[in-house]
């Protein structure tokens, strides 16, 4: 049984200038679970992940109608406050971004820009994303190091605890293993399994493998359209719509 709907979205319509890229699409992103976004490319994922927080905004030409309830808040709506939105919505992209500073100044800067100062409670913040993030135990005795120095996949964990500590209700990831080696995806897949008691995860993916795996729920778009939406072992072992089940194989890309 599906838990509540954390997001959801009603035809929602995007165009960037004369290009229709989501069509229609109504949908929901249920609490606590690990939802993938899955299609093939160019079918429009990456605009509806980045519909969820407003990052669609910064694209010139950029026309957007229909609802992105968040809570039960239109965050499209005009009188809709950005910041306060994003807030709620950690961001993984496909290659990591540290900031050009230490491994610990990269947890804390989110809080000190939300008025934290106090070194104790700031130290307490960076040690429980690291361990949140699986990275603790690795960069325990190197936290004044530069981030740049951690391998690719330590740093797509250290950005994970960066967006942890201020303190998100959702985690989306922009195929957030892509550039990584397989044991790096290995462990960024099995933190997010360990968050979704505590967040909504949402994940771009074009590996349905990965997708079996990790998601109990799945949402298929094909040329801007959604096609079919639901509980991941229902989608992957009777799903309902012709397309899914040719595209499950192989057989559309």
């Amino acid at each position: 049984m599906e838990n509540r709907a954390h997001i959801r979205v009603e035809e929602l319509n995007v165009h960037f200038r004369s290009e229709h890229v989501l069509k229609n699409v109504s949908l929901i992103i249920p609490d606590r679970k690990i939802t993938a976004i899955i299609g093939p490319s160019g079918c429009g994922k990456t605009t509806l992940l980045r519909s969820f927080n407003r990052l669609i905004d910064a694209t010139e030409g950029v026309r957007v109608s229909g609802r992105v309830l968040v809570d039960d808040e239109n965050i499209l709506d005009a009188s809709a406050e950005v910041t306060h939105i994003r807030k709620k919505m950690g961001l993984l992209l496909q290659k990591p971004y540290p900031l050009p500073m230490s491994i610990y100044d990269n947890v804390a800067y989110g809080p000190r820009i939300h008025g934290i100062k106090d070194r104790r409670r700031l130290d307490e913040i960076v040690e429980r994303f690291l361990k949140k993030a699986s990275l603790w135990d690795e960069v325990r005795e190197r936290l004044n190091q530069p981030a740049s120095a951690l391998s690719l996949g330590q740093q797509q964990r250290l950005c994970l605890a960066r967006g942890l500590a201020v303190e998100p209700e959702i985690i989306l990831g922009d195929e957030p293993t892509s550039a990584l080696d397989p044991q790096s995806s290995q462990r960024i897949e099995q933190t997010f399994t360990e968050l979704k008691r505590d967040y909504t995860i949402v994940i771009v993916t074009h590996i349905l493998r990965q997708a079996r795996r990790l998601a109990d729920h799945v949402v298929f778009l094909y040329l801007g359209e959604l096609v079919e939406q639901g509980p991941a072992w229902d989608f992957f072992n009777n799903p309902k719509q012709p397309m899914t089940r040719e595209y499950i194989k192989g057989l559309i890309s």
